[in-house]
């Protein structure tokens, strides 16, 4: 009788958490843990060690774009499958990559936890897994990142800094956390920092008219004379130096959206003429045709002692969050 009871109640928990199509409830899953680009991947060990391994590290631990060392897109960590079980499916961002009967690809959110963003990948052969791995791995990567820039989002939410000058000035709002302050403004320019332990992040606001971005071909030398037009003339450096885009690394220029308006999305590094300092920064040219300009959303990062991806992702999620009036 006891054991009719024990079936019977696993029975109702099993029903309880699926909803009236059958399918997993994921509304009952656990809160997800980890930091920012933190990727957990699930393989066994001796597929880790072999191409498959090297197939995952080198598509998902590849240089981050525009920064002055190479600094991995994911900080990744391997378990087997037998222990990717109770709190360790936990985390964010999973990866789970084995041999099967099948060759599949699966994109999943908020299979384990939430909010949490995974892809199964499973192949008859390990040569059939590393042609999987190499060909969806950007797709995979774009939902990783577009998850992690909502989770950075969400943080940045709890506790914003105040932007009325910003919107009565510029026409547009984003979400600042308040660690920020205003370092210097005028009704076509804005410049926000915060501290760090060495350095700080900064981000700038301000416009352009449409006429000074071209088209396509000339775009990313458009935007480097712009940046280094306004920086030299407005962001203040010791010695009379300059704020400049560095030319000794071609910056990358991708396109994207900002507030649903076309935008050119620059990703480089900054120096001050004749002197040590520089950094990364990301750019974002928006088109703002009601407007008859380009809204130039730019965040860089000066930090010499420590690593600067995580720095440059939080500037990322801030100027996309950006709303224009």
């Amino acid at each position: 009788m006891k054991i009719i009871n024990i079936a019977l109640l696993a029975l109702i928990v099993a029903f309880s958490s699926c909803n009236s199509g059958g399918k997993k409830d994921k509304s009952l899953v656990p809160n997800s843990v980890g930091n920012i680009n933190a990727l957990q991947i699930i393989t066994p060990n001796d597929l880790w060690n072999g191409i498959v391994g090297e197939a995952i590290r080198n598509n998902f631990a590849a240089p981050t774009d525009g920064l002055p060392q190479d600094e991995p897109l994911f900080s990744m960590n391997q378990m087997s499958p037998e222990s990717f079980t109770g709190f360790a499916r936990s985390n964010r961002l999973f990866l789970y990559v084995v041999l099967s009967d099948e060759d599949k690809v699966s994109i999943t959110t908020d299979e384990y936890a939430k909010p949490q963003a995974g892809a199964i990948i499973k192949a008859t052969s390990e040569e059939k897994l590393v042609e999987l791995i190499n060909k969806n791995a950007p797709q995979i990567i774009e939902k990783f990142q577009a998850s992690e820039i909502k989770e950075r989002q969400r943080r940045t939410a709890i506790s914003l800094m105040k932007t009325d000058s910003l919107k009565k000035a510029m026409g547009v709002t984003m979400q600042i956390p308040s660690a920020y302050r205003i370092a210097k403004a005028t009704d076509s320019f804005f410049w926000m920092r915060k501290d760090l332990k060495d350095g700080t992040t900064n981000i700038l606001v301000y416009q352009v008219p449409l006429s000074m971005i071209d088209n396509d071909s000339t775009a990313v030398g458009d935007i480097i004379k712009i940046r280094d037009s306004v920086g030299s003339k407005l962001l203040p450096v010791e010695d009379d130096g300059q704020f400049v885009t560095e030319d000794a690394y071609a910056p990358y220029l991708f396109t994207t959206k900002i507030d649903g308006k076309f935008a050119y999305e620059t990703k480089g590094t900054w120096e001050v003429k004749d002197d040590w300092m520089g950094g990364p920064f990301v750019n974002y040219a928006v088109r703002d045709e009601k407007n008859n300009r380009y809204l130039i959303l730019e965040g860089f990062t000066y930090a010499p002692a420590v690593s600067k991806r995580d720095l440059q992702f939080e500037l990322e999620s801030i100027l996309k969050s950006a709303k224009i009036e």
